[in-house]
């Protein structure tokens, strides 16, 4: 087989994505690199998109099913796979010159297995910079405290080479200091921050300051910091056939698109906020109003209320039904807007969309990967995070890179009015004022992305770098 690396992603749809992304990319630039990427046994197989499982140049293997318990977490995932993981390893270190394990944060309990195996271990961070800073230097900051972020509350969080962040907007795994979550990420970026280098979904363009600062140590005072390859952004490559969510949605995509191309160009603000984005019944109806108010021209991809919030009237919520998108907006919302809007049921196909000539403005949870899809279309955003690492990203589109537009929020909840929904929409889509710097500023981040994943760019070069070492050994 020659030499070889293996990939292993965590269980999660974005992350296997991501790291397929990577295992393309490497063996596009580097083919003589034999690629294995190895799924954990609670992988949905349709998650590892098509064109990837079926190439030649990329083997997918599966591990085993182990026993599972109640309430596991990603990271819980791959600690019971690690005896599966270890033999799979062992294997193809049998069979093949093995060069690297390639993991990610939430695949971490794999570290100490290709430790024990001799194996150098990369970790891919599939989010940006601005989020690998945080992680870098949370042993820092764990050490410094006796409290847990969320007890510091809107205290100042100083992370080297990051705009201030309030305690509270730090990745929510991290807030609970006594809760399991913040244990497995302290052990992960201890790891990382002893593995032989990491592989970043970013380029230097893009986050440029932040690149600088981690690489010169100041993220991890007291440790060498590792080597860092910034090789993307990376989007997911789109193939006929490859959708997750089945015939049914692939039908609603050609609608979706369908409609866009009817549209004026750059006249239509796209709002979608991931899978696992979801509001209150309230702020759905809050964000209809907005919308109305705005008189935008928009497509909105909405997801029903969490069940625990209204339990009666989601239970009649059919992803395949319409119809039940009208049971969380305003009455008549539908049929007042249906001229200049669309809404759409869960899911549409996000690359395509702000692709799309039509599309000229992007609300969004401020997730890495829809950051990386609307810079690299050159989309303006208007930045609504929501769990996760997306407060941090946030910080860093609004007050550091000039990406996107803020939103004013209130309470506990985060709660958006319809009058700010509206004013934002229509700054960023009229482009006046600060609409119009963050269109600029959007537009030149695109034009830097694409010299970075062009022949000799940054990206191309950071990929060539890392390359090198595992060909040295």
């Amino acid at each position: 087989m020659g030499e070889t690396i293996v990939l292993y992603p965590s269980p999660l749809r974005g992350h296997i994505v991501a790291m397929f992304e990577l295992g393309r990319l490497i063996h596009k630039h580097h083919p003589r690199l034999s690629i294995i990427i190895i799924l954990s046994s609670a992988s949905n197989a349709a998650a590892a998109p098509a064109a990837a499982a079926n190439s030649a140049s990329i083997t997918v293997l599966h591990l085993p099913s182990a026993a599972t318990e109640h309430d596991e977490t990603p990271f819980d995932f791959a600690r019971r796979d690690t005896s599966n993981l270890r033999l799979a390893l062992v294997a193809i270190t049998a069979a093949a010159d093995l060069r690297a394990l390639v993991v990610d944060v939430f695949s971490d309990a794999a570290f100490p297995v290709a430790a024990a195996l001799g194996i150098p271990t990369y970790y891919f961070f599939t989010s940006g910079a601005v989020a690998l800073a945080v992680f870098l230097h949370f042993p820092t900051l764990h050490g410094s405290t006796t409290k847990g972020f969320k007890e510091l509350g809107d205290e100042i969080v100083k992370i080297p080479g990051l705009p201030p962040i309030k305690a509270l907007e730090m990745p929510t795994g991290m807030l609970n200091r006594g809760g399991r979550f913040y244990g497995y990420f302290l052990d992960a970026c201890r790891n990382m921050i002893s593995s032989s280098g990491i592989i970043v979904n970013t380029c230097e363009s893009l986050e440029t300051r932040i690149i600088r600062t981690i690489k010169e140590g100041s993220c991890v005072p007291d440790f060498p910091t590792p080597p860092i390859f910034t090789v993307g952004p990376l989007v997911e490559s789109k193939v006929d056939g490859d959708d997750k969510d089945g015939g049914d949605e692939r039908e609603r995509r050609h609608e979706c698109l369908s409609w866009l191309d009817s549209q004026p160009s750059l006249s239509i603000v796209f709002l979608c906020f991931g899978s696992e984005g979801r509001f209150s019944a309230a702020q759905l109806k809050e964000m209809a109003s907005g919308l109305e108010r705005s008189g935008v021209r928009f497509l909105w991809v909405v997801r029903p209320p969490p069940q625990d919030e209204s339990a009666k009237s989601t239970s009649a919520w059919k992803d395949d039904d319409d119809t039940s998108l009208e049971k969380f907006l305003p009455e008549g919302f539908l049929e007042r807007t249906r001229e200049r809007g669309m809404v759409v049921n869960s899911w549409a196909p996000q690359i395509q969309v702000l692709s799309h000539g039509s599309v000229g403005g992007f609300v969004t949870h401020c997730g890495w990967n829809s950051t990386i899809e609307a810079v690299r279309a050159g989309v303006p955003m208007v930045a609504w995070p929501l769990y996760a690492e997306q407060k941090v990203n946030r910080n860093f589109l609004v007050e550091e890179a000039a990406l996107a537009l803020p939103l004013s929020m209130s309470g506990e909840d985060r709660f958006v009015s319809a009058d700010e929904l509206a004013k934002r929409v229509t700054d960023l889509m009229t482009g006046s004022g600060e609409g119009k710097a963050v269109r600029e500023r959007v537009l030149a981040a695109r034009d830097g992305v694409l010299e970075a994943l062009s022949d000799g760019g940054s990206s191309r070069v950071s990929l060539a770098a890392v390359v090198a070492l595992w060909k040295r050994g």
